[in-house]
This record gives structure tokens, sequence and C-alpha cells, in this order.
């Protein structure tokens, strides 16, 4: 896939985090990273749409700042899933804190966060499609909506239309529109 290798150009090698109780987390590799974290004791901060709201403003935001792509995403009521690249100088786990911390602070919960995350490295095409469904179908799967497209807090609706929203996806639809406009310069 053109996007793997995209991704790659800044990197500086494999390495591993080594966490608590055996965890290992394989960062600066050049993967997508399908990341999961969860409110403090599965409490359901994000169950407001004011909330989730939030949420996508400050993705939106420490998605510019710390330049990584964000492939996908859906905001649950008590938990984030988000697919992911590696961003460029900073190591995931630093990014994860800022967009958590940033969230946090504008909350009135505390904590809002468990400190830990789920990070599972997606190192193939397979994997990627299989990690974007089941983001997609995630408030299907809860009963939230009848149908992914039902649920506004999700990149789903960016996949099936190349509707933008609030949170800048990197997809088909985002290389079409950088190809488009390449060609109107030349």
């Amino acid at each position: 896939m053109a996007f793997y290798s995209l991704l790659q150009d800044h990197r500086r090698g494999p390495t591993i985090s080594r966490m608590t109780q055996g965890l290992r987390r394989y960062q600066f590799s050049g993967d997508l990273h399908f990341v999961t974290f969860s409110c403090y004791q599965l409490r359901p901060y994000l169950a407001s749409s004011a909330a989730r709201d939030l949420f996508e403003q400050a993705l939106e935001r420490t998605r510019l700042r710390y330049e990584f792509f964000v492939i996908g995403y859906v905001v649950m009521p008590e938990h984030v899933h988000l697919l992911l690249s590696e961003p460029k100088q900073y190591s995931l786990a630093k990014v994860l804190h800022a967009l958590k911390l940033s969230v946090s602070k504008l909350s009135r919960q505390r904590p809002f966060w468990q400190s830990r995350y789920y990070d599972f490295n997606v190192f193939s095409g397979r994997k990627h499609v299989e990690k974007l469904r089941y983001i997609h179908r995630n408030p299907v799967k809860r009963g939230l909506v009848p149908e992914p497209m039902d649920w506004r807090w999700s990149s789903f609706r960016h996949y099936a239309t190349g509707e933008r929203g609030i949170v800048g996806i990197e997809s088909f639809w985002t290389a079409a529109l950088r190809e488009h406009a390449s060609s109107q310069r030349s």
C-alpha cells in the first residue's frame, strides 16, 4: 500500500517500549496503530454530544500539532478507538498523553482517563481494513445507532461520502483531493 511507504520516510528505525506486566509497544516502526483508551473506571464521560465534540476538536488540534495521520476513529460514551500513523517527531505515547491531557483539562471530571491504553501495530492492508471496520461498526454493535452513518462521532461518514468533519482523515478521498489540487497547479 502506498500509504505505508509514505509513513516510513521519516522513521528512525523500530523501537520497542517495555511496559509493566509484559506489555510491549512497538513504536517508530512505520506501522499504523490501532489504539483504544477508556474513561476512568469506564464511566460514560463522553456520553453527551458536547463531550464527544470536545474530544474531536482536541484530536484535530493534536493531529495538526504533532503531525500524524488519523485514518479512522470513533468516540464512544466511555472509550475511544483510533487508527493512526506514528507522529513525525514524537513517540505515540507522548502524543496520546497530550491528547488525553487536553481533553481532561477542559472537563470537570477528575480523573477523566484510565492511565493506560491498548496499542496494536497494524502491519498489513488486511489488518488495516479489519480495524477500520471494527471502529465503524462499534456504535452499531453497542446498539447506539442502527447504521454506522447515524453515529456522527466517527470517520465513517468521511469514508462513505467524502464528508469533511472536525477531524482531518487520511483516506482515498483526501489523496484524490491532493492529486486534483496538484494537477490544477501544473
